[in-house]
């Protein structure tokens, strides 16, 4: 009777040790398995579920916009006094909706290139007001002339065509030509073949936007779909900011860090950001990246919105500007495990430097610069309740399943061994006494 109590507890015990060391194995074994599962189908490859929700994204993306709507423009014009501005918006379309084009796989570095075409759908439930809402907004070519042209004679033969035209500083526009394209009076009258329609996305509608080359995540999950390089340079990139919760999936924020936006001095990396080394004094401002070279010399800075993170000489002379991290902040929420990004803000200014010039009758008052906020935009993607019921379904439901079933196994099978060996050694003790 004796021996069959101590065997069943020794049996017992073993049982508790078995279950122990098979809930220890679970752990690494299990991770390793559902990594492979992952890296499977996370990679962006031919034949994969994550390239085909990439060639074509099945989450609707949006671009939003805020406009400036200047003031006091005849103010500025005459007295060079500070710029009032009220942003109006948001002015939602709905981009990004067509498949991917040009995709190509460099199996060396790991990456695949691609061209995104470009298509933007206006969404009134989503806006505050028609394509056909008006703006006072500075007025695009007359800013940008003494820039293209700062030679003193062509200055005075374009400010003879900028009165003929009746164009001024400032100008009303609506929002579809502000955005998409409108035939400038003043350029029309230019006697030599000039492109004569502007606009701050112009051209935009059936246009590729690239070569954009992302890490396709073959040799490192992580770092699937990350942009490398955009048109040949290198991305602006983004730190980790904090862990938070998306609709039942844990993910990792990532930030735009305000070194992005740094002076050269701060991040030697912006060097060739900045051009105008008086404007910039002597490129010491941040907050704000010149990329006149990629719009054919024309001033153009791009920053954070409402200039959060710039210099506060940046700002001074523009009233009505309030940023806060919250509402003007670049963020990505990325899903740890597959890489996906599951929610992501792009918040970007586009601003137009405008500066006195004294051949052209319109900007000859001004007696400092300006860089004018034309507007912001928010594009924005989050996934929806079905994927990320899906997702959780598929991804971290069966993770966390599998993170419970490894408690219980080392649970159970160590309180078995625990219990079991007390009582072996307590019926030990009984006999020997």
């Amino acid at each position: 009777m004796g021996c069959n109590r101590n065997c069943g507890l020794i049996t017992g015990a073993v049982i508790g040790a078995v279950l122990a060391v098979l809930g220890g194995i679970l752990m690494p074994v299990g991770d390793m398995l559902i990594q492979k599962t992952i890296k499977k189908e996370a990679v962006l490859e031919e034949g994969t579920i994550a390239f085909k929700n990439w060639v074509k994204t099945g989450t609707e993306v949006y671009r939003q916009f805020w406009i400036f709507d200047v003031q006091n423009p005849e103010e500025v014009a005459v007295n060079s006094s500070r710029i009032k501005v009220k942003q109006k918006g948001p002015y939602t379309y709905r981009v990004r909706y067509l498949a991917k084009a040009n995709i190509t796989q460099d199996p060396e570095t790991h990456t695949v290139s691609f061209l995104q075409p470009n298509g933007a759908i206006f969404e009134p439930s989503l806006s505050v007001g028609t394509e056909n809402d008006t703006f006072t907004v500075l007025n695009l070519a007359v800013a940008a002339a003494p820039h293209l042209y700062p030679n003193s004679f062509i200055q005075g033969v374009l400010n003879s065509l900028i009165k003929k035209s009746k164009s001024s500083m400032f100008q009303r526009r609506t929002l579809k030509e502000l955005l998409w394209g409108y035939q400038d009076p003043f350029l029309n009258l230019v006697p030599y073949p000039i492109s004569t329609t502007v606009g701050v996305f112009y051209p935009y509608n059936n246009t590729l936007d690239g070569v954009y080359k992302v890490y396709n995540g073959k040799d490192d999950i992580s770092k699937v779909a990350i942009i490398d390089t955009y048109k040949g340079k290198k991305s602006i990139y983004a730190v980790f900011g904090a862990e938070i919760n998306l609709k039942g999936i844990p993910v990792y924020r990532f930030i735009l860090p305000s070194n992005a936006f740094a002076s050269p001095l701060q991040n030697p990396d912006n060097h060739c950001f900045c051009t105008e080394k008086v404007i910039s004094k002597n490129c010491t401002l941040y907050g704000v990246l010149d990329i006149g070279k990629c719009k054919e010399g024309k001033p153009v800075y791009i920053s954070l919105p409402h200039f959060l993170h710039a210099s506060p000489e940046i700002a001074e002379p523009i009233e009505g500007l309030s940023p806060n991290e919250e509402e003007h902040s670049t963020y990505l929420d990325v899903e740890p495990i597959t890489g996906f990004t599951l929610r992501f803000a792009k918040r970007l200014q586009v601003n137009l430097l405008v500066k006195p010039a004294r051949k052209i009758e319109a900007l000859k008052h001004l007696k400092q610069h300006y860089i004018v906020p034309i507007l912001w935009l928010n594009e924005t993607a989050t996934i929806g309740d079905e994927k990320a019921k899906m997702f959780r379904h598929q991804v971290t439901g069966k993770i966390n399943l599998l993170g419970l079933v490894e408690i219980i196994l080392l649970s159970v099978g160590v309180g078995m061994f625990i219990v079991f060996m007390i009582s072996y050694c307590a019926c030990r003790s009984k006999r020997v006494n």
